[in-house]
């Protein structure tokens, strides 16, 4: 396909058949690599990491018995895990990936064939639960500032010229101020590593939360917090819980020892 047809807002499809892979990291790796990249220049780029696939040779059509783990590569002094396991979808909506050129040329760079969930392996579960909590902690930590009116006879505080009359002091001239529901209240994402993070906190605090209790906890949309639960919790249908969300099991451990100390 020509420049003049990628210009003119045509979707370059010569690699609409590739097959990629999707995986979601946590979000100390997806910063290490970043830091990588940033530091590295295209003549000295190293693999960020190394994916192994694992099987029984007496049944190797058998997928149950399939394995994936990545090893991520990166220096002894980052105190990031280096052995993860990838836990593979089996289901999940038909997915494609695209790509936008510098000159806004966009094309199609394959569909999403497996998709996996990057999770430390169990023997460093502990030491990644406590790199979320410090985080966490840091997340926390509120920076405001207070700047001290040296000024004291409150010419700050008068109306501008144009807005003399626009305030009214007559208090029967005043209109009751509506109360804003909170529904109407346009809530503001957060980083999605950071309200991770402040998730694993409220889960600390407590097992199971509604989704209205989170949304009021974390002050975010209600959708955009489904969407992290459904990857880090699981919903009770039934039961003593029914309609919370917890941990799924193997976030649980973090929480535990958390609680334990």
């Amino acid at each position: 396909m020509d420049e003049d047809h990628n210009n003119g807002g045509f979707l370059d499809m010569g690699k609409a058949d590739r097959s990629v892979w999707l995986m979601k990291c946590p979000v100390v790796v997806a910063k290490s690599w970043k830091s990588q990249l940033a530091s590295s220049s295209s003549s000295d780029s190293q693999p960020l990491a190394k994916v192994v696939f694992s099987l029984d040779p007496l049944k190797p059509d058998d997928p149950s018995l399939h394995q994936f783990t990545m090893e991520v590569a990166g220096s002894e002094t980052e105190r990031i895990p280096k052995s993860y396991s990838l836990n593979m979808f089996k289901d999940f909506v038909p997915m494609c990936v695209f790509s936008e050129s510098s000159q806004g040329s966009v094309a199609m760079e394959g569909k999403v064939e497996h998709k996996f969930d990057m999770k430390p392996h169990e023997e460093n579960i502990e030491e990644y639960g406590r790199l979320c909590r410090e985080r966490t902690n840091k997340s926390m930590i509120k920076n405001r500032q207070i700047q001290v009116i040296d000024n004291d006879r409150g010419v700050h505080m008068r109306p501008m010229p144009g807005m003399v009359g626009l305030i009214s002091s007559n208090p029967k001239d005043k209109k009751k101020t509506m109360p804003v529901k909170q529904s109407d209240v346009k809530r503001t994402r957060r980083d999605r590593g950071e309200l991770e993070d402040i998730m694993f906190k409220l889960f600390e605090r407590q097992p199971n939360w509604t989704l209205k209790q989170l949304v009021q906890e974390t002050d975010q949309p209600a959708q955009f917090l489904k969407e992290i639960l459904n990857e880090l919790c699981v919903y009770n249908k039934r039961g003593a819980n029914q309609g919370t969300y917890e941990l799924k099991p193997e976030y649980k451990k973090s929480a535990e020892d958390t609680a334990a100390e």
